[in-house]
């Protein structure tokens, strides 16, 4: 495996941080680490990066204009009690603080992250291959150390519940890159407890509904 790829060092670097490789993995991370000067470097920035989340917050102090302010708010005032409004003009201001509330609303939940459940798919050697993201309605792959696939063959992705029984949930771009749709069927499906499956079929994805080739890569799926 060719581990001078920039995009994998930084991944594997990450993980070991983190710390969410295998033992397996980890006893072979550490050994290229004896080696490999630019990795240690690698993994050093990753582990400074952590280490400043326990930092102390620095006290910065309150200039005293901040405290005047303060204290010209809170002192007593002239009370003013303005003129009463009609009705219908404190109605339309309350619709209008309701659109306003809805639109910020609106927005909040468009613009945030939809990702419910995540996956590293590993290969035999426990080398991280694939990374999926599982939305609302589709799955978005993103290639780690995928081998290259030969002419009229697909990858195939499974989902495996409980019961053992495979469930397709799409063939995977060509090149490990981009989204695979997810009918409402196979979105409840990943609510249940299941390992995700790999693996190598005829072009366009499997001809018996079941798995045919050899599973290549596989992990658990974890939600968020």
């Amino acid at each position: 495996m060719n581990y001078q790829t920039r995009r994998l060092r930084r991944a594997l670097a990450a993980d070991y941080a983190i710390g969410l490789m295998p033992t397996a993995a980890r006893r072979r991370f550490e050994q290229l680490l004896l080696d490999d000067a630019e990795l240690r470097v690698e993994l050093a920035k990753w582990q400074e990066s952590l280490t400043r989340l326990n930092e102390p917050l620095r006290e910065v102090p309150v200039p005293d204009w901040v405290w005047t302010a303060i204290n010209a708010r809170i002192e007593p005032q002239a009370l003013h009690v303005p003129a009463k409004r009609p009705f219908w003009n404190w109605l339309r201001a309350t619709v209008a603080v309701c659109s306003l509330l809805v639109a910020v609303t609106l927005g909040i939940l468009y613009h945030r992250d939809s990702t419910q459940y995540s996956a590293t798919l590993l290969s035999a050697s426990a080398q991280p291959a694939l990374r999926i993201k599982a939305h609302d309605d589709y799955l978005q792959v993103e290639p780690l150390t995928l081998a290259a696939v030969a002419p009229g063959h697909s990858l195939e992705l499974w989902a495996i519940p409980a019961d053992g029984k495979p469930v397709s949930l799409g063939v995977i771009p060509a090149g490990g890159k981009g989204r695979v749709a997810l009918s409402d069927e196979q979105h409840v499906l990943l609510g249940k407890p299941i390992a995700l499956a790999v693996s190598l079929e005829p072009e366009g994805g499997s001809p018996t509904g079941q798995p045919t080739g050899p599973v290549l890569y596989q992990g658990a799926l974890a939600g968020l």
